[in-house]
């Protein structure tokens, strides 16, 4: 009996054992990586940017330095559209949105999401005389599935489109994952977003192709084409980037 008691307290303690020396090996690994894992995410962020910015060819192998001479961020409260500092070293509006100090809440739109950062990061992208040449606004909102992450490119007049890259979503493939088509993102450029001041842009079903504010809804994805408009009714109205498109201060 105490044969067996000694040795299933030594095959517990090789287990105890074994189990700490691994966890121990996986914590390590996790903080090792955790510089890379940041480091990544913040390249994998810039070259999304890039893209929005019609800059892809131009980096070829360097994104970060392409990033660094042509994009600056900048922030904005959202209420006033004016230019603000930069609120923290590490500020995110995403995870700002999530702490009720930095965000608001949002009430009376479809938009998928209950609060939103107070202060919002925008890119001025620059030619190589310093003059902007478009505006990238990071919008998000509901699919069919989940919220979409994308970056909306607009030209310095503040209302020609150039790019909508959507860089996060879980729509179903060939149906509401068909955002991230390059033939379905081609149909946004040159497409106006206000008339007369007001958000004009729609997408809708079988859009004529001349329309200067419609673009053709996704096919078999009706509720993915109503997050995209919801989401971008949201970011380009009053409560989004609409003060701050109205004062086109990156011309002043």
């Amino acid at each position: 009996m105490s044969a067996k008691k000694e040795t299933l307290g030594k095959t517990v303690g090789v287990v105890v054992a074994v189990c700490l020396v691994c966890s121990i090996i996986v914590s390590g690994a996790a903080v090792g990586l955790r510089s890379l894992q940041q480091t990544n995410a913040a390249l994998d962020k810039q070259s999304n940017i890039i893209e929005a910015a019609g800059l892809a060819e131009l980096a070829a192998g360097d994104i970060a330095g392409t990033f660094d001479k042509y994009v600056e961020e900048k922030f904005i409260n959202l209420e006033t559209g004016e230019y603000v500092e930069k609120p923290t070293e590490n500020y995110d509006m995403y995870k700002a949105a999530k702490q009720e100090e930095f965000s608001v809440k949002v009430e009376g739109s479809n938009v998928g999401f209950q609060q939103r950062a107070s202060i919002a990061s925008i890119y001025e992208v620059k030619d190589d005389s310093g003059k902007v040449s478009r505006i990238i606004l990071p919008i998000h909102g509901s699919g069919l599935w989940d919220l979409m992450y994308g970056f909306l490119a607009i030209d310095a007049d503040g209302n020609t489109v150039r790019e909508l890259v959507y860089y996060q979503q879980k729509e179903t493939p060939g149906l509401g994952g068909e955002v991230q088509n390059p033939s379905w993102k081609a149909k946004w450029d040159g497409k106006k977003l206000f008339d007369n001041g007001d958000v004009a842009i729609q997408v809708k079903k079988n859009a004529n192709p001349a329309d200067p504010y419609a673009v053709d809804a996704l096919s078999g994805a009706t509720l993915t084409s109503n997050g995209v408009q919801n989401t971008l009714s949201y970011w380009l109205g009053k409560n989004g980037f609409g003060p701050y498109l109205k004062n086109q201060t990156w011309k002043s």
